[in-house]
Formats: structure tokens, C-alpha cells, sequence
């Protein structure tokens, strides 16, 4: 039997996402599983692609302490269709549980680096309702503009989202 991971997937206001995924890697301070997408009302379009939709593969890297995850994103034939990385308040393990705190905003890069910011739509409405306060809009959008940057100066993803591909070999 495989090993699992417990992930907790928070929203605000009150949403909770949790299951148990795949472990592929446990290397401490980062986590490396494997899951689908379902539940999806649509499917995920960036730049008029289809990138994600229901019973995708999904291989994603949880960074213990950073505000950031990434999934590597593969359609049903096994064809990587880039990265989808979460903008997140925090991301803390106990055991062989990680908790995570959406922030809204996302980031989807294509296989060429070409990066697009998701649902700042989100992030202004969560701020607009008082859901959040201006500090973690702000921090949102810092932590976003960081990663963008980083991308265009080819210093993200983390070298250790490369390690693994689909069968979850290193």
C-alpha cells in the first residue's frame, strides 16, 4: 500500500479542502504527492488554453514555511501542461499532515516561462468584503510579484520540481 499524505486545504472564508494524496517524497522540509483534480465546476483556461480540468494529474511540491506550493499540471495522456503555483499565507506540516492557507491569487507558467497571475479578481473581492485586511492583500501581491520575477529570471520553480515526473521517479 502506498503511503499517504494528509493535506488540509484552507479558503477564506471558510472553505477546507482535505484528503489524502499520494506520497511520493518526504524530504523534511518539502513534500512531494500526487493527486487529480476533480470537483471542478470548469475547466482552467490561461491565455485561451486549457490547462487544467477534471482528472488531470497533478504532482505538487509543498515547501514547508514558504508561502507558495507548486503542481506540475499533466492532462489526461500524460502531456505536462506547466506549472500551477497557489499564493498562500502559509504552508505548516504536522506529521504527515501539511496545512495550507490559500491567499487567492495564482500563477500559471507554461513550459516556454511564460507566466500569468490568476484571479486577482478573487483577491480584490476578498479584501473589498472584509474577508481579509489590506496586510495580507498586500502580502499576496508581494509574494505573487516576487515568484513572477523570479520566473523571468529563471531562478523558479525550485530545482526540485524537475526531480520528479509523472510515475513520481527521481
Amino acid at each position: 500500500m502506498n503511503k499517504k499524505v494528509h493535506l488540509i486545504y484552507k479558503r477564506i472564508p471558510n472553505r477546507v479542502l482535505e484528503r489524502y494524496d499520494e506520497l511520493i517524497a518526504d524530504l523534511g522540509d518539502i513534500i512531494v504527492a500526487k493527486s487529480k483534480f476533480h470537483g471542478m465546476l470548469a475547466p482552467l483556461y490561461v491565455n485561451g488554453v486549457k490547462v487544467i480540468e477534471n482528472d488531470y494529474t497533478m504532482i505538487y511540491f509543498a515547501f514547508i514555511g514558504k508561502n507558495y506550493d507548486v503542481l506540475k499540471v499533466y492532462d489526461r495522456e500524460g502531456n505536462f501542461k506547466g506549472l500551477y503555483v497557489d499564493v498562500l499565507a502559509y504552508t505548516e506540516r504536522y506529521g504527515d499532515t501539511l496545512e495550507m492557507l490559500d491567499l487567492f491569487l495564482d500563477i500559471f507558467i507554461f513550459p516556454n516561462g511564460e507566466a500569468f497571475l490568476l484571479d486577482e479578481d478573487e483577491l480584490e473581492m476578498a479584501l473589498n468584503y472584509g474577508l481579509i485586511d489590506k496586510d495580507a492583500f498586500d502580502f499576496a501581491y508581494k509574494v505573487a510579484d516576487e515568484i513572477i520575477m523570479a520566473v523571468k529570471e529563471k531562478r523558479f520553480p525550485p530545482k526540485i520540481v524537475w526531480k520528479y515526473d509523472l510515475e513520481g521517479r527521481e
